[in-house]
């Protein structure tokens, strides 16, 4: 069997995940186990829909849970302080100039696991996040995405923490 590939995490991301599992372990599966024990007085088991919930939702916790330790067991943290802060890597904060839009964006290049569109938080490994990796301010990029060709200048790059 072929080692696991190791996966990215800034200190952040990692804690993040090892909070949801503490978290799981602990609080969650208390309420479920207190959930069955409560829907298991309603009587009958087989038309029994609390019951049957209770049982889905404490397979759903223990997935998770089994898929978190995956993770944190094959996570690696960088070590943002050796890293250069003037060098878009995973941990930095980076604003671009979009020329086709006219305007600033910033994104925090993050690991895959820890992405979040919404927040601009991007991965290493998406287009975007791949293509800034090791720019510096200054630089013009080009990056073909799904949506297209985007034309970026580097304003600004600087470590999220």
């Amino acid at each position: 069997m072929a080692a696991k590939e190791k996966t990215l995490y800034t200190q952040e991301g990692y804690d993040e995940l090892e909070k949801e599992l503490k978290y799981l372990r602990v609080t969650r599966r208390e309420e479920i186990k207190e959930a069955i024990a409560v829907a298991r007085g309603f009587g009958d088991l087989s038309e029994n829909s609390e019951y049957d919930e209770a049982r889905n939702e404490q397979a759903k916790v223990e997935a998770r849970i089994k898929e978190l330790e995956t993770l944190l067991e094959n996570a690696e943290i960088i070590d943002e302080a050796s890293m250069d802060a003037g060098v878009v890597s995973l941990g930095s904060t980076v604003k671009v100039y979009d020329v086709e839009w006219d305007e600033e964006i910033v994104y925090e290049i993050v690991g895959s696991n820890e992405a979040d569109a919404l927040k601009r938080r991007i991965s290493d490994q998406s287009p975007i996040g791949s293509a800034l990796m090791g720019k510096h301010a200054g630089d013009a990029i080009e990056i073909q995405t799904p949506n297209g060709l985007l034309h970026f200048k580097v304003l600004h790059v600087e470590r999220t923490k």
